[in-house]
């Protein structure tokens, strides 16, 4: 998901610049258009990864570590790719326009990507089937394929940096501003849109990819960008278009270049012949002494060439605010446990592997029905929804009786029993497979890993329920934790950094089973991460991983003893220690 609806006081408080003309619009009769087109976008973009392997192998004879590698790079930049949107729609082009722009462009890479279904010469010839001879895909057909999948990538990116942030603009008039209920019905119905999204994808959309074909199951996602992308601009003539202002980030960039401008000069500890420059309004006097060598950055060495007669900087780019430094610095502080948690990404972002487990697998229920391959994460999902709805009304309450006293985990807490909880999935990953591979060698299908296997595929509920509930607690555990943590000017970055944590996550996992997959294959052996899974050894694999996992919660431990108590826990510590 995008931001947490604790950025809803953010979001309200300070949108973009507001034009005179645009106070007789927006209000929720913007709405559905808005989640009417976000919905739509999220069927479309949640259906199109599940089999995405499948595809890859079948189709374009791509070996395992090639496809994955492939998969990960483009979860990175779709990632990655709404950072690099906020700041362009918040500096430059306007949250409407982003949007528009990225719903055109998702559907022209949309429709690209379709055609690699339908033009036979668009993909490698199909296998022989006498010899069983696959040519491998030539550069061009590559290229398109890659260049399909980029289009997209950014397009989603520029959708979804902006999705969220316009609706609320839609509700900070005054007459929604008194309302606090308007935003949060707001973000309540965006987030329930999104999680049965979802849900439809893995469930419908993906049973027509498998059973109908490609070229009507990704045509079909290519109809609902299309309808997306008319929708949210028949809603044109209704919405608040905000101007665009400056970005955070670009706050944070004027920071790091006037610091490394001023790194000549000589810092006095609390000496008052120092004058600190700060915007008006604000309630930061002094920088802290944390980081000190980026206090240089609102030093004001001449007043009257640094200084504007109104007091403000003349150039933003040789004197910065406290403020603008005391934000970098809260960004700097959570840097350690933001880089667990990527670690943690490198076990939520292996995808590919459950599908080609579930298609050896009897995922029959009753004798006519049979589960999608890819349609097992729909398990995951459903964890993490009754996480969130049970975590209040039931979860906190058993706690409390439990322990004899109200129960509250704090947002460290929840992300460290995330991480366990990720650890013990990929340890069950791990154990299933073992006795999979077992199975599949003893029934004589060494040879064969289209084969299924007299195992039912509910074995992979637990691994599904355990990386759900992972997912849950540690991302909202963390969103929460950066929005605390963060000055309040700063809620929007909690996104961004789970985004960028998740695409980094990608490039990690990427390296790591192409590292394993060049070590295990040497002197001719056969790679644990073979295209064949019952040749390869994808339990040995997840106990990488597990190990991994294992330094990780350490490291988390560390980091988080070191960090302190977060912001309201010094009070209640205080709070426990009176006698």
């Amino acid at each position: 998901m995008e931001n947490s609806s604790s950025e809803k006081n953010e979001m309200m408080e300070e949108p973009l610049l507001v034009d005179a003309s645009e106070t007789q619009k927006g209000g929720f009769r913007t709405m559905p258009f808005i989640l009417g087109s976000a919905a739509l976008m999220f069927v479309a973009l949640s259906a199109l990864t599940p089999n995405m392997i499948l595809y890859l192998m079948d189709e374009y004879h791509m070996d395992m570590t090639t496809g994955s590698n492939i998969l990960y790079i483009w979860s990175a930049v779709t990632n990655i790719a709404p950072v690099v949107g906020a700041f362009m729609a918040d500096s430059f082009v306007g949250r409407f326009q982003m949007i528009g722009l990225g719903s055109v462009v998702t559907v022209v890479g949309m429709f690209l990507f379709w055609l690699t279904s339908v033009i036979p010469q668009a993909r490698p010839p199909p296998c022989g089937d006498s010899n069983n001879i696959c040519r491998s895909a030539e550069m061009f057909q590559l290229f398109f394929l890659c260049f399909s999948l980029g289009i997209i990538a950014i397009g989603d990116g520029a959708i979804k940096s902006s999705s969220l942030a316009f609706g609320s603009d839609q509700l900070s008039q005054e007459v929604y501003q008194g309302n606090a209920r308007a935003i949060e019905r707001y973000f309540s119905w965006y987030y329930a849109l999104y999680a049965l999204s979802v849900l439809v994808a893995l469930t419908c959309l993906v049973y027509i990819q498998v059973n109908m074909g490609w070229a009507l199951g990704f045509g079909a996602l290519v109809l609902l960008m299309l309808f997306s992308t008319l929708v949210i601009y028949l809603g044109t003539p209704f919405y608040v278009k905000l101007k665009p202002k400056s970005s955070l980030i670009t706050g944070l960039l004027q920071v790091i270049v006037t610091s490394y401008r001023k790194r000549g000069l000589r810092l006095s500890s609390q000496s008052p012949d120092i004058l600190y420059y700060q915007k008006k309004g604000s309630a930061i006097v002094l920088p802290s002494e944390k980081l000190r060598f980026l206090n240089k950055a609102c030093i004001v060495q001449d007043p009257q060439l640094d200084l504007s007669p109104d007091g403000e900087a003349i150039d933003p780019w040789r004197l910065c605010a406290v403020d603008q430094v005391e934000e970098l610095k809260a960004l700097l502080k959570v840097v350690p446990i933001w880089l667990t948690g990527v670690v943690m990404s490198i076990n939520i972002n292996q995808n590919s592997f459950p599908v080609l487990q579930a298609t050896t697998m009897d995922r029959h229920i009753g004798s006519s029905f049979e589960i999608p391959a890819g349609s097992f994460g729909i398990f995951g999902v459903i964890s993490a929804i009754l996480w969130i709805v049970l975590y209040d009304p039931l979860i906190l309450p058993i706690a409390s009786k439990l322990t004899g006293k109200p129960a509250h985990f704090s947002t460290k807490e929840r992300m460290g029993f995330g991480l366990f909880l990720s650890f013990l999935s990929v340890l069950v990953v791990a154990a299933v497979e073992c006795v999979r591979r077992s199975i599949a060698i003893k029934e004589g299908y060494s040879d064969d890993p289209q084969g299924v296997i007299p195992m039912s595929a509910m074995w992979l509920l637990p691994q599904n329920s355990l990386a759900g509930f992972a997912v849950a607690l540690h991302a909202i555990g963390q969103n929460e934790f950066y929005i605390s943590e963060f000055p309040r000017s700063m809620s929007s970055v909690a996104s961004a950094l789970l985004g960028v944590g998740t695409g980094v996550g990608s490039l990690l996992a990427s390296f790591l089973m192409s590292t394993i997959d060049d070590l295990t294959k040497r002197g001719g052996q056969e790679s644990w991460i073979s295209s064949n899974i019952n040749k390869g050894h994808y339990d040995y694999y997840y106990l990488v991983l597990a190990g991994f996992s294992l330094v990780n919660i350490l490291c988390y431990i560390v980091c988080s003893r070191a960090y302190g108590p977060c912001k309201g826990e010094e009070r209640e510590v205080m709070e426990e220690e009176k006698p």
